[in-house]
């Protein structure tokens, strides 16, 4: 049986994800699958490429042959390098760096627009004290001269 390392296409219209799978050649795109071996989302940044080392250097062992597309993310991941005994087997891909949780971002944002009203408040409250000071100013200039009349 001829075996192809591809991709099974998942998601939503315009927002699709991919199961990297061994199916027989002759099978259509989103048919029965022989084995899952990993996925890759092109919708994060940067694109999310999860395949299982071992199992794809099985099949591609046993003769698997992978398409252009999935050829192209074991060259990232190190596999296909790998498998032909090449220099750089360690791979291109890059992950997403770790940083603090969900709610310690919210947090921090809700903090910074706290700071943000504070100012903005207080340079309120500056501007309306100055305008008050300049309107006291005028008007005892203007009383004399009033009296005086």
């Amino acid at each position: 049986m001829a075996t192809k390392i591809r991709l099974k296409r998942m998601g939503k219209k315009f927002y699709a994800f991919y199961r990297v799978v061994i199916m027989d050649s002759r099978t259509k795109r989103d048919g029965r699958a022989i084995e899952e071996i990993g996925t890759y989302n092109p919708n994060t940044q940067p694109s999310t490429i999860v395949i299982d080392s071992e199992r794809a250097q099985y099949w591609l062992g046993v003769g698997a042959q992978p398409t252009e597309q999935v050829l192209n993310l074991l060259k990232i991941t190190g596999d296909w390098q790998k498998f032909k005994g090449l220099e750089g087997a360690e791979g291109t891909l890059k992950t997403v760096e770790a940083g603090p949780d969900a709610a310690a971002r919210v947090e921090a944002v809700e903090s910074q627009a706290q700071k943000l009203k504070a100012a903005k408040s207080e340079a309120e409250a500056k501007a309306k004290a100055g305008a008050e000071a300049a309107a006291t100013e005028e008007a005892p200039a203007e009383e004399p001269a009033a009296e005086a009349e």
